[in-house]
């Protein structure tokens, strides 16, 4: 049992320790809310000028602050931040690397190469096969039968010419996606099913059962190359689109590419 004398002590050890406790709290509190220390001038000016160019003047830096990482800076534009080397060369603006001299995204045109493949390695075989014009531009485009982005994208593609276009029937997203892509790839006119499909919604006839539609090396075939939704297109230097790409965005790549 414990005396007198032993709770009190007890009792004063813990009053102690809940004052302690709260002259931490408290200093952590006021250290997280005072302001950061500036940058010196001339980092602040760098750094200015460097980010209201590469903004063409629409917005005003407030503040250039010191962070915990050396050489880094934050950079506080009206309620946003993003943060800069105290060169003023690059930039991170919500997660993503920016050339604060050119205004390329470093991060995005790191992913677009890593998201790249060997096009020339692509089983064309397992694909709708269509040239248009010349035939001299090449892309090959992953579509599922029930995917609306991919019926909106389906014509783009045929209001383009002078190109190749290589339909892979990607059933991923029903059951009957199957069914649709098998009777349309067997069809006597494969091209002009598919689109009487996607465009007028037009079903196609029923495929005879001798009728070799390979949907299984497909839907292996799209998992090894990561494509997760429909479409997706492969240009032919290997990169990849995600989406229903518009007309003129598709003629621009195309342009870059050569």
């Amino acid at each position: 049992m414990k005396t007198r004398s032993q709770s009190n002590f007890s009792e004063t050890i813990m009053r102690t320790l809940r004052a302690s406790a709260l002259l931490v709290f408290t200093a952590l509190s006021f250290s997280l809310q005072a302001a950061p220390e500036k940058a010196a001038p001339a980092v602040e000016s760098t750094v200015k000028t460097a980010v209201e160019s590469w903004l063409k003047g629409r917005f005003k830096v407030e503040s250039v602050s010191k962070t915990a990482m050396p050489g880094i800076v934050e950079v506080r534009i009206g309620a946003d931040l993003i943060y800069a080397d105290e060169k003023g060369l690059f930039a991170i603006v919500e997660g993503q690397m920016v050339n604060l001299k050119t205004g390329e995204n470093l991060t995005a045109m790191r992913i677009e190469e890593l998201n790249k493949i060997d096009f020339a390695k692509l089983p064309k075989d397992l694909a709708m096969k269509t040239v248009r014009g010349n035939g001299k531009r090449v892309l090959a485009v992953f579509e599922d039968p029930y995917c609306s982005f991919c019926r909106t994208y389906r014509k783009t593609l045929t209001d383009l010419n002078n190109v190749t276009v290589y339909t892979f029937f990607y059933p991923m997203l029903r059951a009957e996606s199957e069914t649709v892509a098998r009777n349309a790839w067997c069809a006597k006119n494969r091209e002009e099913t598919w689109n009487d499909w996607m465009l007028l919604g037009k079903e196609p006839s029923k495929a005879g059962a001798d009728c070799k539609f390979q949907s299984a090396k497909i839907i292996e075939l799209g998992k090894s190359l990561g494509i997760s939704g429909t479409p997706t297109t492969f240009l032919a230097d290997g990169r990849r689109l995600t989406g229903a790409i518009a007309k003129d965005r598709l003629e621009q790549l195309f342009a870059e590419a050569k």
